[in-house]
């Protein structure tokens, strides 16, 4: 039986996990010009999306701040190889942010507690539920300068002062339905059933089906929310420094619930990765191999209990706990140790999102699906060589 090594693990890294990252590159970046093209449609018919060219350090809205694109684009130089707005959740799943237009000066203020309107707008005899940890309303008030289109369309968007994300998903939603015959790609893409307010495609690529999540999401950029109370005190990881940068990356707010808008830290978190090996270590390494194992092994399918951001979500956590670069000079047992905490974390079920430390990312995941996937780790760690060599 073959041992589980430093050279069995460069083995592993170069005939599995980079033939699998070409191969989804591939397939990304098909996935990435379909995209484009259809949101560029979009936004001819509807100048209140983007298109997802204009994602991230791209946004239009900073076309006044050179200094902060500068800073941004030195950051992310030679180390970022998609679209800001694509997130590869699975070799066959991408989640993609297709950024609106038009909602500057954002700012948080203190909003009414109750709303009682059906997304129709009728009146409800009993409030809608609050919104959990990682979510928010969103009122239009809560920008100094929104745009004409929204202002005087308010009712296609808006049920008394708030930004209703279904209604936001159902116009879009609308656009892009024309946007594919318009751009001829009846044949290529299709729109499928889904749960909640996402619009969920189906993209032939030259490899295979590729499936996309589109979400509308305000990017809130050189604003940091009040609920990500980050970096922590005392907190080694990333450097001082450097959180200062990634807080100027802001947040987005995604429309993937009927009412309430979800918190996502995607530019930030694109930053902590791409410059987690500054001090030699193998942490990026680490995560490659054990992603790989979870696609292979622990937790395969597509739709997986357990998807890239939740590894991601996991090595950050690593990061703060291991801060040192000599914690992770040793792949062989860099990769032991977080397959440990991916092992207690999946049978405690729980995993805190790494800036809003208070949400638990694996609240509504399938328990039976996580003792499954519990079981597979455990297997794993038991006996690694079966997995790598």
């Amino acid at each position: 039986m073959p041992d589980f090594s430093e050279e069995g693990l460069d083995h592993y890294l170069l005939n599995q996990v980079d033939l699998r990252h070409r191969t989804v590159g591939r397939r990304v970046e098909e996935v990435l010009m379909v995209v484009r093209d259809l949101t560029d449609e979009v936004s001819k018919k509807d100048g209140r999306f983007q298109s997802i060219a204009h994602a991230g350090v791209n946004n239009e809205n900073l076309k006044d701040q050179p200094a902060m694109v500068s800073k941004w684009a030195a950051l992310l130089r030679g180390r970022c190889s998609f679209n800001p707005a694509i997130q590869v959740l699975t070799p066959s799943l991408v989640l993609v942010s297709v950024p609106v237009r038009g909602l500057i000066g954002y700012h948080e203020h203190v909003t009414r507690q109750w709303r009682y309107y059906s997304l129709t707008g009728s009146i409800l005899p009993t409030p809608v539920r609050e919104p959990e940890k990682l979510h928010q309303w969103l009122e239009l008030d809560s920008f100094t300068s929104p745009a004409q289109d929204w202002q005087m369309q308010d009712a296609k968007v808006c049920v008394e002062g708030d930004i209703v994300p279904a209604k936001v998903v159902s116009l879009f939603r609308e656009q892009l339905e024309t946007a594919i015959l318009t751009c001829s790609f009846s044949g290529k893409v299709s729109i499928l059933e889904s749960v909640g307010s996402v619009v969920r495609v189906a993209i032939e690529t030259a490899e295979g089906v590729m499936e996309a999540e589109l979400v509308p999401t305000v990017e809130l950029i050189n604003y940091w929310p009040k609920k990500a109370r980050w970096p922590r005190l005392l907190q080694r990881w990333p450097t001082t420094e450097r959180a200062r940068c990634i807080k100027s990356f802001g947040f987005n707010l995604m429309a993937t619930s009927n009412y309430h808008w979800l918190l996502s830290f995607s530019r930030a978190e694109q930053a902590l990765l791409v410059g987690v090996d500054e001090d030699g270590g193998c942490r990026r390494k680490c995560y490659r191999v054990v992603r790989q194992l979870k696609e292979d092994a622990w937790c395969p399918g597509t739709k997986p209990v357990i998807t890239a951001f939740h590894l991601q979500t996991l090595l950050f956590w690593c990061c703060e706990k291991f801060p040192c670069g000599r914690d992770w000079h040793c792949i062989k047992e860099c990769v032991l140790r977080v397959a440990r905490k991916l092992l207690k974390c999946v049978s405690q079920r729980y995993l805190r999102h790494y800036f809003v430390r208070s949400y638990n990312l694996l609240k509504y995941s399938n328990t039976t699906e996580l003792d499954h996937t519990a079981q597979k780790i455990n297997d794993f760690i038991a006996n690694p060589s079966l997995y790598v060599h």
